[in-house]
C-alpha cells in the first residue's frame, strides 16, 4: 500500500480517531432515538460520521492519483490557535462574550502566514454578529455579554 495524497490520509486518521472516541464515550449514554434523542445519541451520530469521512479521506489518501509530500509539523501557528483557545475560556467571564470572541478571532488569525489585519477585524467582526445571533438570541446562552461591572465574572 503506498500512500499517495499524505495530507488526506493523516486527516483521515485524525478524523476516524475523534470519531471512534466520541462514539466509544457516548456507548454508556442512552442513544433513544431519532423522534426522542437521548444523551448520548448526538455524540454517536457525530463520532459515526466523523469515521465515515475519515474512511472517505483515508481511502483517498491512498486511491488519490496525486502524488504529495508529506506535510511538516508547523509547531508555531499550533501553539498561537491552542492559546487563544485557552485564553478565551479564561477571559469569558470577565470580558463578555464579544470581546473575547473577537480577541480570540484576532489571535487565532495571527497564526497564518497570510495574516492582514483589515480582514483579522472584519472577520472577527461578523464572527461576533454570528455568535451574539445565534448563543445569546436563538439558544439563549446565560452567558455574559459585555465586560462584567467592576471587572468581575458573573
Amino acid at each position: 500500500m503506498r500512500i499517495r495524497n499524505p495530507t488526506d490520509f493523516l486527516t483521515g486518521l485524525l478524523f476516524l480517531f475523534f470519531g471512534a472516541a466520541a462514539m466509544l464515550l457516548s456507548r454508556g449514554l442512552t442513544l433513544g432515538t431519532a423522534a426522542k434523542m437521548g444523551p448520548g445519541y448526538f455524540p454517536f451520530a457525530l463520532g459515526a460520521l466523523l469515521c465515515a469521512l475519515g474512511g472517505f479521506l483515508l481511502a483517498r489518501g491512498v486511491l488519490s492519483a496525486a502524488a504529495g509530500g508529506w506535510p511538516s509539523l508547523q509547531i508555531k501557528p499550533l501553539f498561537v490557535i491552542l492559546s487563544s483557545v485557552v485564553l478565551f475560556s479564561q477571559i469569558l467571564n470577565p470580558l463578555g462574550l464579544l470581546l473575547s470572541t473577537a480577541l480570540l478571532v484576532l489571535l487565532a488569525s495571527a497564526a497564518s502566514h497570510e495574516f492582514r489585519w483589515k480582514e483579522a477585524l472584519i472577520n472577527a467582526a461578523v464572527l461576533v454578529g454570528i455568535v451574539l445571533t445565534v448563543f445569546v438570541y436563538f439558544l439563549e446562552f446565560q452567558i455574559p455579554v459585555w465586560p462584567a461591572p467592576g471587572g468581575r465574572g458573573m
